[in-house]
């Protein structure tokens, strides 16, 4: 798939409405994490660089096509200035007229004050174009969502991807359109029916699947290993030995758990011991991945070249059950720095554990997009990148 970029446009004196993602956490009307408005800067200051407007259209929150006054973008007024360096006019209802005087960025109050928005009317769509000259999306968190402000307007003005945009399709296409082989992919989780059609995907397009968290206590189980206490879905365990069988017809090696950091209660410094995956005593339940079945991951991860990452090995949250997810993680950035792998992570909890192991900044690329690169993982298509083809 192509799409043009910012320098394939002419952006001088033209209104170029951009897409972001500024849906950051809040507390006490102060923005708590800037790395989402961080991550949208490049964009703005080359449109600005280029003599374009930008003219940034965000959600907030989920006020479901409702004014909720304490869901307005005004609250992440002082840290996007505080990010740019400079100040940004706030428009509660755009007109051309305003947009076209004001003088350096503008940001538009929140899109999903309209109940317009995530239907996607063409009505909402047709008024954003009237408003611009260019489209700009460099959110691509929210590319999987069909909503006006991400793919309805694309259709209807000359469209690019925005720095992060084009950064985050490179890197996925990296990982896993056109990858270096052999690939791995690490999926952890607490339970395997949020991932199904993330694991069936993966089969047909990986070498090495690597299944951790609370989703390869079913797979054991499905294999009838008794996993006592330990978080299951029991009513599929047909499913993980049919995911199992598809990834063996196309060759694809399934790493479980061979051995278990069990506990009788999920707390931290909770009294714990290890044990093989098939020696869990009833009334224990496992919480980690074991040594020895890191040291085989890390040993797989010498011959593998691309490596593809979402989802925790154990209950990182508390230790000691962080101990594999930080092992694999720090083996995986030290592959990484010495040029041997290509490692793109994404989703929520993923980036919470990486940053935890002190490692996020050493992978190739990690994703903040959380549901948009789970649905691009299952090989699903995404709206809002669709809506750029060239």
């Amino acid at each position: 798939m192509t799409w043009k970029t910012l320098d394939d446009m002419d952006l001088a004196g033209k209104i170029v409405l951009t897409r972001v993602d500024i849906n950051v956490p809040v507390e006490d009307g102060k923005v708590t994490d800037a790395t989402r408005i961080e991550r949208i800067v490049p964009t703005i200051r080359d449109i600005l660089a280029a003599g374009g407007t930008p003219v940034m259209l965000a959600h907030f929150g989920r006020p479901k096509g409702k004014v909720v006054p304490e869901m307005s973008l005004r609250v992440t007024l002082p840290a996007l200035e505080a990010a740019l360096g400079q100040s940004v006019t706030f428009i509660e209802r755009p007109d051309r007229a305003a947009l076209e005087a004001a003088e350096g960025p503008v940001l538009v109050e929140n899109t999903r004050f309209s109940p317009m928005e995530e239907a996607n009317d063409p009505k909402m769509a047709q008024f954003l174009a009237s408003l611009g000259d260019i489209y700009c999306n460099d959110a691509f968190s929210a590319a999987h969502r069909a909503h006006a402000s991400t793919e309805g307007v694309a259709k209807l003005l000359p469209n690019c991807a925005g720095r992060l945009m084009a950064e985050e399709l490179g890197a996925l296409e990296k990982a896993l359109g056109a990858p270096e082989r052999p690939v791995m992919a690490l999926v952890g989780g607490a339970k395997v029916s949020t991932k199904l059609d993330l694991l069936r995907n993966l089969v047909e397009k990986v070498d090495v699947l690597v299944i951790g968290g609370g989703m390869a206590n079913t797979f054991l189980a499905a294999q009838g290993v008794d996993v006592g206490k330990s978080l299951c879905e029991h009513d599929l365990a047909e499913t993980a030995r049919e995911i199992a069988k598809k990834a063996a017809a196309q060759g694809c090696e399934i790493l479980l758990p061979r051995d278990v950091v069990i506990a009788r209660e999920f707390k931290a410094g909770a009294a714990s011991e290890v044990v093989k995956a098939e020696d869990v005593p009833g009334d224990a339940m496992i919480l980690d991945a074991g040594p020895d079945s890191v040291a085989h991951i890390v040993q797989v991860l010498e011959r593998v070249k691309t490596l593809v990452w979402n989802g925790p090995l154990g209950a990182f949250e508390i230790e000691p059950f962080d101990a594999a997810t930080v092992a694999a993680a720090q083996a995986a950035a030290k592959a990484t720095k010495a040029g041997n792998l290509v490692s793109v992570a994404g989703g929520g909890d993923t980036v919470a554990a990486l940053n935890h192991a002190g490692v996020a900044d050493d992978f190739t690329y990690v994703s903040t997009a959380g549901g948009a690169f789970l649905e691009w993982m299952e090989g699903k298509t995404l709206p809002g990148v669709a809506a750029l083809g060239g």
